[in-house]
């Protein structure tokens, strides 16, 4: 799998690779029956080629099944708030029937779901404001888009 040519973005990079659950075997003197694995493939682009990749190289050697697939999704810069390129993965694609998405938080990104994830104090106080400042922007951007509407 680590061979498989991931692809690559301009602006997001190169789609990461992690193989996250290994399980197999009985006992530590017994030669392994049976194993598996999970493996994430944080894809920046369309899915079509690097699935017909994998089937090739896995199709004979072992049983799999693609689970699940998660479009990209770019996001728009709100002005006034500090943005970021990530090529992660996130449940946003699945809520895009409320409206424009916006994903933002206290923390970083860089170290989210591994052993060094951590959110200082300040930072949450910091996310109250900021969480606050930005449902009165948006109230009043939509009020702006309500009254033009109107008129």
């Amino acid at each position: 799998m680590r061979k498989v040519p991931l692809p690559h973005d301009p602006l997001l990079g190169p789609a990461t690779l992690n193989i996250g659950h290994i399980s197999g075997g009985r006992a530590a003197n017994v030669v392994p029956d049976q194993a598996a694995a999970q493996i994430l493939i944080r894809t920046v682009n369309g899915t079509e080629e690097l699935r017909r990749k994998i089937s090739e190289l896995l199709a004979g050697r072992c049983e799999f099944e693609f689970v699940r697939d998660t479009p990209t999704l770019r996001m728009e810069k709100l002005d006034g708030y500090k943005t970021d390129v990530v090529s992660f993965t996130t449940d946003l694609p699945a809520l895009t029937r409320w409206g424009q998405p916006v994903l933002l938080g206290p923390g970083s990104i860089l170290v989210a779901h591994t052993e060094h994830e951590c959110v200082r104090k300040a930072e949450l106080i910091e996310a109250v404001d900021l969480y606050c400042r930005l449902v009165h922007e948006l109230k009043k951007t939509v009020e702006s888009r309500e009254s033009k509407v109107e008129s």
